[in-house]
Formats: structure tokens, C-alpha cells, sequence
């Protein structure tokens, strides 16, 4: 078994088993025994003469080989206590208290079992409308999605896996001006990933230029109409700023429900490849196409045998993956055993194209990734078909819009999706992505640097003698090797990176994958910096009629955290990353003279005591005493520490409040009557009512409306920018609608 070292270092943080010390206890080959004898097992429960142990062989050597992975769920948790193995659900939320509160807690429960979630808010009503049972007002579908963004974050701060939601409001919502800009903040709603679900005939108006109507969702009747081109630019524009909302195409997800009887699709999982059901589950699973090539001459080409292979084994892994699942819900395991949808997908897409030499941005490479995934589900649908002649077809198969001459197994066959850690595990590239960058510069401890680069560029760079360090580092620095004179004409043309490739080949590519999958396809279309409105609007209107199912844009650079190039590297002296545009933060002295006010707050333990003091310029201070009674003092003091240093530097007093405001403690949640959550949600609220007070007098300016601000242009304007990841401080690249990073592991949606 041949595993690099980055994939060792990601199974050994989040995948192998631990002991209660934190220490590893299993090998990379016994993970793959682990989740192959446990997968393997479910064949006992269709055919008692099974040779279950045959089974575990042929899924354990496609992992070994690393033909084929499940998604991480499986491999983390299969043969395990937890034995959660789905990777994403969707559930539903309906226009009730009771609905929204139920789902909330539904959703914690799937969080915690490590999996992520969708969510439609379109049933809910607008924010305003009347509520004919209280005779109160709706707060409507966005003031609800910070209620489940706030639940999610409960959930991470109790230590579990960080949860990552979808959520989705369609284009006729009364609120939908609203939602597109709810995340124009990027600290806001920070864990859902957001997309327009948008319609055929809403599509139909923006290039007719007329309005459309938007229906209340409670009376389901017309009350007012927008122009359509307005609200695409509107969708455009707030994508070109920061990559949010998305946009899925909600026709076509139900145009392609396999069971319309059981209701609409309405939402997807949170990368947004697989429409889902109310209570459905995703149980993916990718083969790593670079294993599927053969030499044939002096070329590589498919192993078309070896391929059919391989679906036909992980088809029978994945329905299997249904039966060992352990469900976080009695309703999830219900509704997902009825359709039995499995998502198999690929990986290394990008990886092989370089193998054979093939731009990732030709006509050739888009018809044969049309053929090699239309390949996959003919080949995986007889697969479902045989494991239906001796186990039976799903059981909504007869009310399926599926042809009844030959029952099949599973609902639906194939999705890509984003690969992330299992493409570093497999050592290959993400999905269908094109490699994003060939070349990164490592800082080590000890202040030397380490050069990675893409494996196969430097297998051919060292078979025509072009290899060195000194332009490995050029390549780091320039993020690609387009403009690079010296090297031949040939390799540039091969060796494209996400950022060299055109906008439309991004999403040709989209679509011919598209083509031969079942679900949906997960794709970012990466756009250079210098990127206008027009070049997203243009992708947009080509998704819809290349018949995508969604599409996913981001611009580089268009976050604010993005502060570093792929090709910066440490020099002597020198700091890794140059200062911030505005200079080092240096926070101003404390005054000599201050004003403020002591105020005592009743928390879980006892009293704690908030001292606020401010001179003209604004809060300078905090610092807090806790009773008699006892406490955290030491928790309280860092957490005044750091709200008085980041007040004196000039931070946004709402900025500091929002971080603070709202978490939550054990020992004061279970009592009732209190008014705070927290020692840390006290100190926000005492800092605000000074700060609320001041404004007031007229001694301190109001707060100015947050507008988002236009990305400006710097000296370094080069493609590849990214921010790092928080926990190794390498960059992270984007996929899907989340960030992953290839060092170590981490993900984030949202």
C-alpha cells in the first residue's frame, strides 16, 4: 500500500481510531479492514449462504489500491460504535413553531452524529405577514436562519465535528431581496452555505425582460411582482462580491425525482450536488480515475474493463453502506431505505487528462468526460439491476418514473461530488476540479522551505532534464505555468490551472459530466480577480442552458480574508506574509483619565461584576470581578483582556458585541430567569448598553450603514489568492460552495 505522506497525516488526525490519551491505535490498512469487514456484512442479511468474506476482500483491496473511497462518514465511523455513515441529509421545514423547533433539533442530532444538512426555507412566510394564531407578526425565513445558525454553532462549541448546512429560498419568495444579501457579511450566517433556487420560468422572464410574480408562501397567491433582470443582476452582483448565494435550477432537480409521488425536492445537501427528499440521506463514494488508466504505446489511455470493474464493485459497496448505516433519525432510516439513492462519483479527473495528455480546456476533454461518466452509470445501473434480480428493488420502484421493464436497486446511481480529503487521501486531484495550483512552498519549523509539486508535472519536468528548485519556486510565484517562456509549448498547453482555464470551459465541463449523472454535479468556477459582473451573469445564463443543475462562482480574492498568494514564500528576514494593506494594528494607550460604569449581572455561579470605562474617543476598557460565590474569573479576565485591546485598535464596537453576544454556558442556561447566556454574552451586553448609551447622548458618532465594500485592486494582483487554513497555515482552496484544506484535512461550508 502506497499512501503519501500528506494522506498519512490527514488519516491520523481525523480518521483512524484513538485512545482516550488522543494516541493512535490503528494502522491505515486496518481502517480499510475495519470499514470492509463492516460494509462487507450486510450480504448475510439478503443471502445466508453470502461469502461475506469474499465481499470484505474485493472492498478492501479497492480501498487499499485506492481505486475507490467512500465518503469520510464511512471511513471514520464504519465498524464503529457511532456507525453514522451518510454523509449529508435534508430535512424539511414547514410554517410552524413547533416545524421550525423540530427541525432545529433534528438537525442538531445529525451534527452530532457528524453528518451536514439541507434546508428549504421557502414554506415559511414573509417577514411581516400576518400570523392569524397569535395575531402577531412572522419574523420570516432569514431571522429563522440565524436561529439554526446559532444552533449549529452550539453544536461545535460542544466539541463535535462542525456542522455545514445548506440553505435554499426560491426566486418567487416575497423575502428573496432579503436573502440574497444575508450573507454580503461574511460573519454572518456563517455556517450555511446559501443558494437562489431558481425556476424555468423565472429564467424565461430575465431573458424576456419582463417581471415575475412572488407568491406567498401561506396563501399561496401573487402578492407583488419584480423585474426579473433586476433580480438576476442583484443575484450576480452579490456572487461577484464574496461567492454567496449560489443558484440551483429547482425544475430540474424535479424533473429528474424519480418518485414525484412523494413530494417535491426542495433543497440539496450543503455542496449542492445531491437533491434529496424531506428526511433523505447521501451515501457517496468516488473512484480515483488515475487508477483507471492503462499504457498503450507510449500513451495512456482508460481501462474501460478495469473501470466497469471497479462501478460494479463500489455500486455493491454503497447499497450495502444503506444497510449498515446507523441513522440518526427513525424517520431518515425509514425514507432513504424507500428510495435507496446511492451517489457514486469520481476523483482524479484533472490527474488523468494530464496523464494523457489532454487540456483540461479542449473539446476533447469535454467529450470524454461526457463518455467516461455516461459510461459509469450504464455500467452502475446494471449493477443496481442485478443486485435487484436477488435482492429486490427499491421499494417505491413501482411508483418510479424509472422504466418498469428492468427494476432496479437504487433510485438514483451517480453524483460528483467534491472529493476534498479523500483526493488528498487518494493522492489525486479533487472531483472533476482542474488542478488548482502545481506548485506550493512549505515553511518548516526550522525556517527552511520544502517545495511541493504536482506529481506528474515533475515526472515530466525531470524526463526532459527541465527540472529545478529555482523554477519550481517561479511556478510557486506565479500560480501557473502559462507565461513561463522557456518551458515548451506543449507542457503549457497541458498543464493548465483552474485560474488559466476560461469561465465557459469551467462550465462546459460542468455540463458534460452532467450529461451522465443521475443527481448533480458539484463544480466551482473559478474566476480571476479582474472578473467583471458581465463574466458571472454569462456563466449563469450558460449553466441554464447547458441544463446544469446549479452553479457554484467564485471570484479570487473576493473574500476579505484572502491575504496571501499561493506563491509567497518566506524569505530571509522576512516575515511569511506581507503586513496588511493599512499597516500594522498598534492599539491606542489607555487614558489616563476615564469615565465608565460597574455594573453586576447574575450568572450560573454567582454575581459577576462588569466594569465599562470609556473617555471621548470611545471604550477603552473592560474588566470583570466575579463574587463570593466563585466562577471562572480567569475566563472572564481573558475574555475583558481581549475585548479592551480590540476596542482601543479600533474594531467595531457591533464587530466585538456579535462575537461575544449569545454563547452559552451550562451553569447559567439551566437557570431559569437570568439575562445572560454567558460571562462572555454579559460582558457583550454591558459593552452595548454603554456604547447604545453614548450614541444617544450624541457624544459618539452612530454606527454608518454596513454597505459591502468594493474589492479594490492592489500592486499584487497576481491569480491564487487565498486565505489559510486555521489549523496548519496553509492556503485553502475553494470547492463545491466550502473551503478544504489539501495539508491537513480541514473543511468548512458556509
Amino acid at each position: 500500500m502506497t499512501i503519501s505522506q500528506n494522506a498519512l497525516t490527514v488519516l491520523k488526525k481525523r480518521y483512524l481510531i484513538k485512545n482516550e490519551k488522543g494516541e493512535t491505535t490503528e494502522t491505515v490498512e486496518g481502517l480499510f479492514h475495519r470499514v470492509a469487514a463492516a460494509i462487507a456484512a450486510p450480504d448475510k442479511l439478503h443471502d445466508a449462504d453470502a461469502d461475506e468474506k469474499k465481499t470484505e476482500e474485493i472492498f478492501f483491496h479497492m480501498m487499499e489500491e485506492l481505486e475507490f473511497l467512500p465518503n469520510s462518514p464511512t471511513l471514520m465511523n464504519a465498524g464503529r460504535p457511532l456507525g453514522q455513515l451518510s454523509a449529508c441529509f435534508v430535512l424539511p421545514v414547514a410554517d410552524s413553531m413547533e416545524d421550525i423547533f423540530e427541525a432545529i433539533k433534528q438537525a442538531a442530532l445529525i451534527h452530532k452524529s457528524g453528518g451536514g444538512t439541507g434546508f428549504s426555507f421557502s414554506r415559511l412566510r414573509q417577514q411581516g405577514s400576518t400570523v392569524n394564531s397569535t395575531g402577531g407578526v412572522a419574523s420570516g425565513p432569514i431571522s429563522f436562519m440565524k436561529v439554526f445558525n446559532m444552533a449549529t454553532e452550539a453544536v461545535k462549541q460542544g466539541g463535535t465535528r462542525r456542522g455545514a448546512n445548506m440553505g435554499i429560498l426560491r426566486i418567487d419568495h416575497p423575502d428573496i431581496l432579503d436573502f440574497i444579501d444575508c450573507k454580503a457579511n461574511n460573519n454572518e450566517i456563517n455556517n450555511f452555505n446559501i443558494s437562489v433556487g431558481l425556476t424555468e420560468k423565472f429564467m424565461e422572464a430575465v431573458e424576456k425582460d419582463t417581471d415575475y410574480e412572488l407568491i406567498d408562501p401561506h396563501t399561496k397567491k401573487a402578492v407583488s411582482r419584480l423585474h426579473a433582470r433586476t433580480v438576476f443582476d442583484h443575484i450576480v452582483d452579490a456572487a461577484w462580491r464574496n461567492g454567496e448565494p449560489g443558484i440551483i435550477f429547482l425544475d430540474r432537480l424535479n424533473r429528474d425525482n424519480v418518485v414525484p409521488a412523494q413530494g417535491e425536492i426542495e433543497s440539496t445537501n450543503p455542496c449542492g450536488e445531491q437533491p434529496l427528499l424531506p428526511y433523505e440521506s447521501c451515501n457517496l463514494g468516488s473512484i480515483n480515475l488515475l487508477k483507471m488508466l492503462k499504457t498503450a504505446g507510449e500513451k495512456q489511455e482508460f481501462d474501460w474493463d478495469k473501470l466497469g470493474e471497479t462501478v460494479k464493485n463500489a455500486v455493491h459497496f454503497l447499497d450495502n453502506v444503506i444497510d449498515a448505516n446507523k441513522y440518526p433519525l427513525e424517520n431518515i432510516d425509514r425514507v432513504t431505505k424507500q428510495t435507496r439513492k446511492i451517489g457514486l462519483g469520481v476523483m482524479g479527473w484533472a490527474d488523468s487528462l494530464l496523464k494523457m495528455g489532454i487540456p483540461y480546456n479542449s473539446d476533447e476533454a469535454i467529450a470524454l468526460g461526457e463518455k467516461v461518466m455516461t459510461f459509469i452509470t450504464e455500467r452502475g445501473r446494471e449493477e443496481s439491476a442485478a443486485l435487484a434480480q436477488t435482492r429486490g428493488a427499491f421499494p417505491l420502484f413501482g411508483e418510479s418514473t424509472l422504466p418498469q421493464e428492468r427494476p432496479l436497486r437504487n433510485g438514483t446511481i451517480t453524483t460528483i461530488a467534491p472529493t476534498g480529503t479523500l483526493s488528498i487521501i487518494a493522492d489525486c486531484s479533487s472531483g472533476v476540479e482542474p488542478v488548482f495550483g502545481y506548485v506550493y512552498i512549505r515553511n518548516i519549523m526550522d525556517g527552511t522551505e520544502m517545495i511541493e509539486v504536482n506529481p506528474i508535472l515533475k515526472a515530466e519536468l525531470v524526463k526532459r532534464g527541465l527540472y529545478s528548485d529555482e523554477l519550481m519556486k517561479r511556478i510557486a510565484k506565479e500560480g501557473t505555468i502559462a507565461h513561463i517562456a522557456e518551458l515548451p509549448e506543449d507542457l503549457r498547453r497541458v498543464f493548465v490551472s483552474a485560474h488559466d482555464i476560461s469561465p465557459e470551459y469551467h462550465i462546459r465541463m460542468q455540463a458534460a459530466f452532467q450529461k451522465g449523472t443521475d443527481n448533480a454535479v458539484s463544480k466551482t468556477v473559478n474566476f480571476s480577480k479582474d472578473a467583471t459582473r458581465e463574466d458571472v451573469a454569462h456563466v449563469y445564463s450558460l449553466a441554464f442552458h447547458l441544463d446544469c443543475k446549479g452553479v457554484t462562482i467564485y471570484r479570487d480574492g473576493s473574500r476579505a480574508e484572502q491575504v496571501l498568494n499561493i506563491g509567497q514564500v518566506k524569505k530571509e528576514g522576512q516575515p511569511a506574509a506581507e503586513a496588511p494593506e493599512h499597516g500594522q494594528i498598534v492599539p491606542r494607550p489607555r487614558p489616563d483619565t476615564v469615565m465608565g460604569i460597574t455594573e453586576r449581572v447574575k450568572i450560573g455561579c454567582g454575581n459577576l461584576y462588569i466594569t465599562v470605562n470609556y473617555d471621548d474617543k470611545g471604550i477603552c476598557e473592560v474588566f470583570t470581578n466575579t463574587g463570593k460565590a466563585g466562577g471562572c474569573p480567569s475566563q472572564s479576565e481573558a475574555t475583558a483582556r481581549l475585548a479592551s485591546i480590540a476596542l482601543r485598535s479600533g474594531l467595531e464596537v457591533e464587530s466585538i458585541v456579535d462575537q461575544l453576544r449569545g454563547i452559552r454556558c451550562p451553569s447559567t442556561i439551566r437557570q431559569p430567569g437570568l439575562k445572560c447566556t454567558s460571562c462572555p454574552d454579559a460582558i457583550a451586553k454591558a459593552i452595548e448598553r454603554v456604547y447604545k448609551e453614548q450614541v444617544q447622548l450624541g457624544k459618539w458618532p452612530a454606527p454608518s450603514p454596513k454597505k459591502p465594500e468594493p474589492v479594490k485592486r492592489t500592486a499584487d494582483d497576481t491569480p491564487g489568492k487565498m486565505h489559510f487554513c486555521p489549523e496548519c497555515g496553509a492556503k485553502l482552496e475553494h470547492e463545491g460552495g466550502c473551503v478544504m484544506c489539501r495539508q491537513c484535512g480541514y473543511s468548512r461550508c458556509g
